[in-house]
């Protein structure tokens, strides 16, 4: 086993592999970006280096300094969790090719299975079901549309590199293919380093059903049954559960089987995951995630294994313990990703300090997470602070278990999509498991999401409160509010109505960027104001009767959309904003002429930031 292993990541994951590293008697090292300087996997860590400032791309994606890092501590492996440089087959390389183990598929395997085309391709000689669509990279609009005109709309033009819904697009008509093509292409490039994208069948109301996968360099392949990650939003999953409500065990049979055939056919070991698409009883193969996933934690908990130790010893060169027969599943368990989102707000990326973090335990209760009450949230990465598991012996028994951590868990100082979690609960479709992927985005009812958040906060730990009836005569300026009082030596928690709704933000404030416009759909930001000047120390100032369209949200633009003088009308796209991993659409309210453009592409904003002027 290894003496130092450095994990290449941060947050909720690098400290779930330290963990696993001391399990094992492993020392470990962190590495940092100065946002990240007391960040907790940095305070677990047994030593920790910093590889660069904190808005950087290069904090965490910069080959040599991670290395460095490494070779500075003297560790003899690279654990690289999940995102950042999990599947870089270059980083890999590179990896293999120091005096450290890299603790992960081969640099070759993951080249083979990391661009899509190739993994199809070779899906397809093992004999598993692929979805139909091309084995090739296609380069032009002109290939894509043939592609549609042999399939038929909708087709999905996807990142060869891509994962977790970014670089897929979907396109429904002929006059979308230019617009989503580039900007798939686009988001391959920013995420994966890889322009390259090929396109599919889009698959109108399937499950995603994935199977976790453990190889050894000793020619054995086992799976670990399979997890249902069909609710998403945008492509990016929500919540996980194994074993899947949708399968029956002929089918998941058929389905773990195909999994090990294609792993076994790519000359594949370590930990992986093989990743389908099932609809009307039968399953399409859609790609390999060549790392740990963010819900392994569920396969953990039905089948008793550590995947991470895994991970660890099978880089070691140990030899799988177990045989395929000894996998059993046993029981339920379903994972909540704890994001710094507002649910009600099209799930918007959100900030601040965890005034109050307070999470549930208690049995068949497991959080994943690296952060403490009193630590700052910023937009610098990943939105998710913390991954809630629940298990339980079956799936009825896991939900209403899921109930009670769900009101247990305790945040203040930002917003959380628990309420999101705590509305799902008493979804029908959910509980009955026959959702699909398309269900959040295009089936569930947008106004229960916005009465779940009324209802228990933004953060989702306010006591439950009589819902009262729809149009709740009230008044528009009346707050309800939950307070904890004692009476005669006995605890009330109640619900007083404070009237007077808190100020709204001046334009003078919007302007320094103490707050930003309102919202809308789809993470649109926009503010109105006059037109936009600079004084002498750099900041905006608004004057006149324009319009200033405004970030909501920090992040980096990733595109500018319009040109000086140029004639807008309102709902045009003006720039897009990166922030948390997820593309946001910055739109103008009202048309206009733009009249000044104040970032540029690869610019960082905090929110509040004025970024267009239309007069």
């Amino acid at each position: 086993m290894f003496n130092k292993v450095l994990v290449a990541n941060r947050g909720e994951i690098a400290l779930r592999v330290m963990r696993a590293c001391r399990d094992l008697g492993v020392r470990t090292v962190a590495i940092y970006s100065d946002a990240d300087k007391h960040a907790g996997h940095v305070r677990f860590a047994d030593e920790a280096y910093n590889v660069g400032p904190a808005r950087a791309a290069d904090s965490y994606l910069d080959h040599e300094a991670v290395i460095e890092a490494g070779r500075k501590a003297g560790a003899d492996a690279v654990h690289p969790g999940y995102g950042f440089l999990a599947e870089n087959a270059e980083f890999a390389r590179k990896v293999e090719e120091s005096p450290m183990t890299w603790i992960g598929p081969s640099a070759e395997a993951m080249a083979r299975l990391g661009e899509k085309t190739k993994a199809r391709s070779l899906m397809q000689e093992a004999d598993v079901p692929v979805v139909p669509g091309t084995t090739e990279p296609v380069e032009s609009a002109e290939e894509v549309k043939a592609i549609a005109e042999e399939y038929g709309y909708p087709i999905a033009i996807k990142a060869e590199g891509g994962g977790g819904g970014r670089g897929l697009k979907v396109v429904r008509s002929e006059e979308e293919v230019e617009s989503q093509l580039e900007t798939a292409q686009r988001e391959g490039e920013a995420y994966f380093d890889n322009a390259s994208v090929y396109v599919e069948k889009y698959l109108e109301a399937p499950r995603h059903v994935e199977v976790q996968i453990l190889a050894d360099e000793h020619g054995n392949v086992r799976h670990l049954g399979e997890r249902d990650c069909s609710l998403q939003r945008r492509h990016q999953k929500v919540i996980e559960e194994a074993p899947s409500p949708a399968l029956d065990s002929a089918l998941r049979e058929k389905v773990g089987e195909a999994a090990r055939r294609g792993v076994r056919e790519a000359d594949y070991t370590n930990a992986g995951t093989v990743e389908f698409l099932v609809e009307d009883g039968e399953f399409y193969f859609m790609e390999v995630n060549t790392r740990i996933q963010v819900e392994h934690t569920v396969t953990e908990e039905v089948t008793g294994i550590d995947v991470v130790k895994w991970q660890l010893r099978v880089a070691a060169g140990e030899e799988l313990d177990f045989a395929q027969a000894d996998v059993e599943i046993d029981g339920h368990a379903i994972e909540y990703r704890i994001n710094a989102e507002n649910a009600a707000d099209e799930f918007a990326p959100a900030t601040g300090t965890l005034s109050t973090y307070d999470p549930p335990g208690g049995i068949g209760v497991r959080i994943d997470d690296a952060v403490r009450q009193g630590e700052e949230i910023g937009g610098d990465y990943d939105s998710m602070i913390a991954k809630l598991i629940v298990s339980a012996s079956d799936r009825e028994e896991c939900l209403a278990r899921s109930e009670r951590a769900l009101s247990e868990f305790e945040i203040e100082g930002l917003a959380t999509i628990v309420p999101f979690h705590r509305l799902m609960l008493t979804d029908e479709a959910f509980r009955a498991g026959e959702h699909t992927t398309k269900y959040l985005d295009e089936e569930l009812d947008r106004t229960r999401i916005d009465r779940a958040v009324e209802k228990w906060g933004t953060d989702g730990a306010a006591a439950d409160a009589d819902d009262g009836a729809d149009g709740d005569e009230a008044g528009d300026d009346a707050t309800e509010r939950e307070f904890t009082v004692e009476v005669n030596g006995k605890r009330f928690d109640v619900s007083l109505e404070e009237r007077g709704a808190p100020p709204v933000p001046s334009l003078d404030a919007i302007a320094d960027g103490r707050a930003s416009g309102g919202t809308s759909a789809g993470g649109r930001s926009r503010s109105r104001g006059g037109d936009a000047t600079a004084d002498d120390g750099g900041e905006i100032v608004l004057e006149g009767d324009g319009e200033q369209v405004v970030a909501e949200m920090q992040g980096t633009i990733l595109s500018v959309d319009v040109e000086a003088g140029e004639e807008v009308a309102a709902g045009d796209v003006v720039c897009v904003l990166e922030a948390m991993k997820m593309e946001n659409d910055i739109v103008t309210e009202r048309g206009g002429t733009v009249s000044q453009i104040l970032v540029e592409a690869g610019d960082s904003v905090d929110m509040g930031d004025v970024l267009v002027a239309i007069e």
